[in-house]
Parts: C-alpha cells; sequence; structure tokens
C-alpha cells in the first residue's frame, strides 16, 4: 500500500513538472497576438472628466496608433460625452495632444446630446473635432460594424 502511494505521489509530481515546463516555454516563446488582418478599427470612450484618466486615454491612443503589429492598419476614433467633454474644452490642456493625434488619423468626436443637455456653446469646444448625434448611438453603430470599443 506505502508503495503504491508512493508511487502514485511520484506520477502526479513528475506530471506536475512537465506542465510547469511546457506553461514556461509557452510564456518564453509568446510575443503577444499576431495581427493577420489588413485593417483594424477602435473606438476609444471618454465619459470622465478626470485629468489622469484623459491623459491615460490619449496615451493608450497613441501607444496603440505606434504598436509595430498595428502600424499603417489601425484606424481611431475617439468619443467624448458626458464628463469626457472636458477633453475638448478649449480652456484645458489638451489641444496639442489631440491636434497630434488628428494628424495620425484619430476622429475626433463629441456627442451632441452632452452639448444641448449641458447648455455648452460650441464656441468653448476646439473647432477641429466633429459632433455626432448621441456617444451611445456611435458605439453601438461601430461595434455592430466591427470596431474594437475600448473604454480605459
Amino acid at each position: 500500500m506505502k508503495l503504491n502511494t508512493f508511487l502514485l505521489a511520484i506520477l502526479l509530481l513528475s506530471g506536475a513538472g512537465i506542465f510547469a515546463t511546457k506553461s514556461a516555454h509557452a510564456q518564453d516563446s509568446f510575443h503577444g497576438a499576431t495581427a493577420r488582418l489588413k485593417k483594424y478599427k477602435a473606438i476609444y470612450v471618454l465619459d470622465e472628466s478626470d485629468d489622469k484618466k484623459i491623459r491615460g486615454t490619449l496615451r493608450n491612443i497613441g501607444n496603440a496608433l505606434n504598436d509595430p503589429r498595428l502600424k499603417g492598419k489601425l484606424e481611431v476614433e475617439l468619443i467624448a460625452f458626458g464628463d469626457g467633454v472636458t477633453v475638448y474644452q478649449k480652456s484645458g490642456p489638451y489641444e496639442s495632444l489631440l491636434k497630434d493625434l488628428q494628424a495620425k488619423g484619430v476622429i475626433l468626436a463629441q456627442c451632441d446630446n452632452t452639448i444641448r443637455e449641458r447648455h455648452i456653446d460650441k464656441n468653448t469646444l476646439f473647432s477641429f473635432i466633429s459632433y455626432v448625434p448621441s456617444g451611445n448611438g456611435e458605439i453601438i453603430i461601430r461595434q455592430q460594424q466591427g470596431w474594437a470599443m475600448v473604454h480605459p
């Protein structure tokens, strides 16, 4: 009986070692997903006014555009609604970051519902942004068109 228990323990431990070796090897050889498609599309959602969140979202967009697997294959839209309207306010510090992203082809969109419901004068927002009827509608349509939704 002791011999059977001993043999079973050895079998289990040696099997665990094999799996651990395979798992470690798989981690060493994994370098991320392969971008096999010719085109990728992502919509980034911004509905917060927190500076750290806004800067993080803009940085994430830049990181995606600079990912060597996606270089030249990625179309990006930034949709702001609710408190996210802060990113497009002329009084804020984001103009140069937004213009840099727009120069790289990023679509900068603002929800018109937010503008109307909060009684925001469009003259207080950057003139180089676009408007959509609703942020949620934009997300729904883009998802159905196959766009990845990113909400950092």
